[in-house]
């Protein structure tokens, strides 16, 4: 590698540092014999398989020039920051190699705005048109769509690319405009919804013609950063919810505030970065998407914003202890759901499973349910009388704060997974 493109590296890679839309791929491709690489349906990010595999991709800025100033961006035209751009033969030779030596397995593209949006998304969907026809690349391309660009280039910019993404940055038009003033939501939705449409359009174009090109095929997703402005969990998960309907969106990504640009007084003070509010976001994501959880019964006008100190579902349980314990062999199948410690695929094993035979704690168990959590929401025969209505949910929720705090004491990891 040369020098110049290993200094222009550096910084690109730093400078894209900041963005998470880079999980899974989504979109299953095999290698045809004709090109190289492949894209598998699950993986494409920072990350280790089952098998100890590490998957990466590499996830870099084709440019941080860029003609907004937003309070929030480390890349904004006011800061005093080292510049640079790659050109599109720089950076589609750096995929390659990268790729060749196994170093990545696909390629997370995103850019400053250089000198007008159209004329950085042309050169972003250059990159990956060279990639697919030149050199015949299979593997996974995500790009960050520009907000602004033009129809036409988004429409292009689809039959290259796996995944497209637009990011939505501030939950709120109003809180946008004060840190972004050169931005507003038209430039963002509209993108958003000229992705669905072509990806909708691609399916019935696919229905009548197995050899029409796939649009998209990974879906769109998008990003907000969270704490930088005052939103409460209910409008940021508000948002959220109509994006994921309106636009079919496969992902909608939680950045914790990181203050890069200290001396900007719209920002706030951030002693440390959200990310306990982040991951409480990304469990509160998963109830309303899988779990079949209203928005209301996750966040409301009474509790507008997550408990920190324990997870959503939790959260909920004890908020309304008159719905439990649940009998798991006659309860129906929405409301074992809501039980912690009981996931998707253990509430479908024991609605199939207790048409044959009287479940138990031990049948539980081999479902893959969480006891040390279930037991107090539910009754099966044989379980203890210790249930919420005996504990009462001040002491259930004392036992399971307290339980995190010996385990910081004891420097033991603290489980944060949602069941």
């Amino acid at each position: 590698m040369r020098q110049e493109s290993l200094e222009k590296l550096k910084i690109l890679a730093g400078a894209a540092k900041y963005d998470v839309s880079c999980a899974s791929s989504g979109v299953k491709r095999a290698n045809d014999g004709k090109g190289i690489g492949n894209t598998t349906a699950w993986g494409i990010c920072h990350s280790f398989a089952e098998d100890g595999r590490c998957i990466s991709l590499l996830k870099i800025m084709l440019t941080n020039n860029c003609i907004y100033d937003c309070a929030y961006c480390i890349n904004r035209r006011s800061n005093d920051i080292p510049r640079t751009t790659f050109t599109v033969s720089e950076l589609v030779e750096l995929t390659i190699e990268f790729y060749r030596r196994n170093y990545i397995e696909g390629l997370f593209l995103s850019s400053g705005v250089f000198r007008n949006p159209d004329y950085t998304m042309e050169r972003m969907i250059r990159v990956a048109k060279e990639l697919r026809t030149v050199y015949r690349y299979n593997g996974y391309i995500h790009l960050k769509s520009i907000p602004g660009a033009s129809a036409a280039m988004i429409r292009e910019a689809g039959l290259y690319a796996d995944r497209l993404s637009v990011n939505i940055e501030i939950p709120t038009e109003q809180n946008l405009k004060m840190l972004a003033p050169e931005k507003n939501y038209e430039q963002i939705l509209q993108p958003m919804g000229l992705i669905h449409q072509g990806i909708l359009q691609s399916k019935e174009e696919r229905k009548k013609y197995k050899s029409a090109r796939k649009y998209t095929p990974a879906g769109q997703s998008t990003q907000m950063i969270i704490g930088v402005t005052p939103e409460s969990d209910r409008q940021i998960l508000s948002m959220a919810a109509s994006l994921y309907k309106g636009q079919n969106l496969k992902r909608v990504y939680y950045s914790g505030f990181i203050p890069v640009n200290a001396y900007d007084k719209r920002l706030p003070v951030v002693e440390e970065p959200p990310l306990v509010r982040e991951h409480r976001l990304y469990q509160a994501d998963w109830l309303f998407r899988f779990y079949e959880f209203g928005m209301d019964e996750i966040v409301n006008e009474k509790h507008p914003n997550l408990e920190l100190e324990i997870d959503p579902k939790l959260s909920f349980a004890l908020r309304n202890p008159a719905l439990f314990p649940v009998d798991i062999n006659r309860a129906d199948y929405a409301l074992i759901l809501r039980v912690p410690g009981i996931g998707p695929k253990s509430a479908q094993l024991i609605v199939a499973s207790r048409k044959y035979q009287r479940l138990t704690s031990d049948n539980l168990k081999k479902m893959g349910v969480v006891m040390k959590r279930a037991k107090y929401f539910i009754t099966c025969g044989e379980l203890g009388p210790h249930t919420i209505q005996e504990i009462k949910p001040e002491g259930l929720r004392r036992l399971f704060t307290e339980q995190v705090k010996r385990q910081n004491k004891a420097g033991q990891p603290v489980q944060l997974a949602l069941f």
